[in-house]
């Protein structure tokens, strides 16, 4: 189911074709699943999913950047069936999110910190509300296009350090 998901995307899902890939009639998986989106949202958090290799360097800009890039083709896969699955059952949803979400938030809340403690980033902000859109807008992203371009990460990492930044820093 992977597979199709990732190369096909959550819509080419199907209950015919997961029947089909498990050698059982579609009637055997709804008596256990209520709907593709259980299923998959069980599959992900039973199975291995990928993880979010991004380094802290001296450099905030590109290390946010880290972030908004790390929503390559597998993640966008993964983060619309993901809204799909949290769509329809929010419980499962909630633990994917969990999962998937959490760690990369957390990443981001550490590097916010650290850029705060170095004072590139004004400590009134709030890092977990600024890590929110930063996710919020990846996931946006993979949600009507895709991955974003890297013009648009640019634009958009620049106009959040903008936002957050100390207005003496060079930042």
């Amino acid at each position: 189911m992977r597979g199709a998901l990732l190369a096909d995307g959550y819509s080419a899902v199907s209950i015919e074709g997961l029947a089909a890939e498990a050698g059982v009639a579609k009637q055997t998986i709804y008596r256990w699943w209520p709907s593709k989106a259980a299923i998959l949202g069980e599959a992900l958090l039973d199975g291995s999913l990928p993880g979010f290799d991004l380094p802290m360097t001296d450099d905030l800009r590109a290390d946010l950047r880290s972030v908004l890039s790390s929503h390559g083709e597998e993640a966008t896969a993964l983060a619309r069936a993901l809204i799909a699955v949290t769509a329809t059952d929010p419980e499962v949803g909630q633990k994917l999110n969990g999962r998937l979400a959490a760690p990369l938030r957390e990443w981001t809340v550490a590097r916010l910190a650290a850029a705060m403690e170095a004072g590139e980033v004004r400590a009134d902000v709030d890092a977990a509300v600024a890590a929110d859109q930063l996710i919020a807008l990846g996931s946006y992203a993979a949600l009507v296009g895709g991955p974003m371009e890297a013009e648009r990460v640019d634009a958009v990492v620049d106009l959040i350090v903008r936002g957050i930044g100390r207005g003496d820093s060079p930042s």
